[in-house]
């Protein structure tokens, strides 16, 4: 089997949160750690997820465009540049270079929207609401990484990206493919921002741009999964659920987004917490003391927590220097889950975090993922193609509900 739809995306979280979008609509599905140096095995989307989000820009594109080239030589006849559904970026962000680096290697017009209505985000007048808020107006305006402050996607973008930025309105989806696909023909060259209120306003964007052609796409979940409805005709496969091993449980929490923080406070079991301070202080005694922490929980859930507020973020970065406090975070948490896993027999870990998933994952050396049963809305158990027998849910900070550290566990069976 030949992939027809290619993924590029900036973070590991995103990449599964589309896997697995893509598989309720009838496409199969694998998330690569990385550009792989083999062929792609059989499936009907390959997704590349990088660690580029907020990776220097020339580092960004130059990983960006490798794994585009070899979607592309494996045989994918749409590329799909895959963001965050809040559009995670600064101005000095990755998405509007790594778009006019894409769009170079397939010429013409970039086509896209971050809208995921399964999830609360809709664009309209060319704005992300994040349920009934604008995104300027959502806890996302503090995200520690990429403060969200203009829900104007053609002015962020704009501030970004080489290309002109234009923008279709709803007034026009609502009038169907044909009008989307002669607005788009219309831009020429460049990004286009298309509106979304719907499932079926993506439908009819993806319908437009299979129509017409359009091989370079980007977005989140939402519209990748409107591209595989669309092209099955709701004929696809039904989703293959890999079995999951039995084992410890452990949740690993990075993130520091509000919705994280709720999960934290929701959770009744065993909690170890886990400071960059302590961690600059002694980094081999601290991360010894967490392992001894989880060996001593018995066998419910365990949740080692670094998740914290905007004003205790500031306060490490202060103490520690920018990007310090981060860095040991990371390195601590892939280093206690390759612990956890090795010597203390855990099969099933969630992590809570984009940066955080794609450092215990890389650390645990796993290469591929194929998607299990899901615990919620973008959140899908992923068992590795190979490696390690674990079940993974590696979750965006902002996905899931509070109690969701409690929950996910119910939705998966040895």
């Amino acid at each position: 089997m030949t992939p027809w739809l290619g993924v590029v995306a900036d973070d590991l979280t995103g990449a599964c949160d589309l896997a697995d979008a893509v598989s309720d609509a009838g496409s199969s599905a694998i998330v690569f750690l990385g550009t792989p140096a083999l062929s792609a095995p059989g499936c009907d989307c390959a997704v590349v997820a990088l660690k580029s989000r907020t990776a220097p820009v020339a580092e960004a594109v130059a990983a960006s465009v490798a794994a585009a080239r070899w979607l592309l030589d494996a045989g994918c006849d749409t590329l799909y540049q895959k963001y965050c559904s809040t559009f995670d970026s600064t101005d000095e962000g990755n998405i509007g270079p790594v778009a006019d680096a894409l769009a170079g290697l397939l010429g013409g017009v970039t086509v896209g929207t971050p809208a995921t209505p399964r999830v609360g985000r809709t664009v309209y007048n060319g704005h992300l609401f994040v349920g009934r808020r604008l995104l300027s107006d959502s806890p996302l305006r503090d995200h520690p990484l990429t403060p969200m402050r203009d829900p104007d996607l053609v002015r962020v973008l704009g501030r970004q990206a080489a290309g002109a930025v234009a923008s279709i309105g709803w007034p026009t989806v609502a009038a169907g493919p044909a009008a989307v696909a002669g607005a788009l023909e219309a831009v020429g060259r460049g990004h286009v921002i298309v509106d979304a209120l719907t499932e079926g306003d993506l439908d009819t964007l993806a319908a437009a741009l299979l129509r017409a052609d359009r091989r370079m796409v980007g977005g989140a979940a939402g519209l990748a999964a409107a591209l595989a409805r669309v092209r099955t005709g709701g004929t696809g496969a039904a989703r293959a659920v890999p079995s999951v091993p039995d084992g410890r449980r452990l949740i690993l929490s990075g993130s520091c987004s509000a919705r994280t923080r709720e999960q934290v406070a929701a959770f009744d079991g065993p909690l170890v917490p886990l400071s960059p301070l302590d961690l600059a202080a002694d980094f081999d005694g601290t991360v010894e003391r967490v392992l001894a922490a989880i060996g001593r929980a018995g066998d419910g859930p365990v949740l080692v927590t670094s998740s914290a507020d905007p004003d205790r973020v500031r306060d490490a970065e202060a103490r520690l220097g920018p990007g310090r406090a981060a860095g040991l975070l990371e390195r601590a948490t892939a280093g206690i889950a390759v612990g956890a896993v090795g010597t203390l027999g855990v099969r099933r870990l969630l992590v809570a975090g984009g940066e955080t998933s794609g450092a215990v994952v890389g650390a645990l050396g796993v290469d591929a993922l194929r998607v299990g049963p899901a615990a919620g809305p973008g959140l899908p158990w992923m068992v590795p193609d190979s490696g390690p027998r674990l079940a993974l849910l590696l979750k965006s900070g902002n996905f899931g509900e509070p109690d969701l550290f409690g929950t996910a566990w119910a939705h998966i069976s040895a």
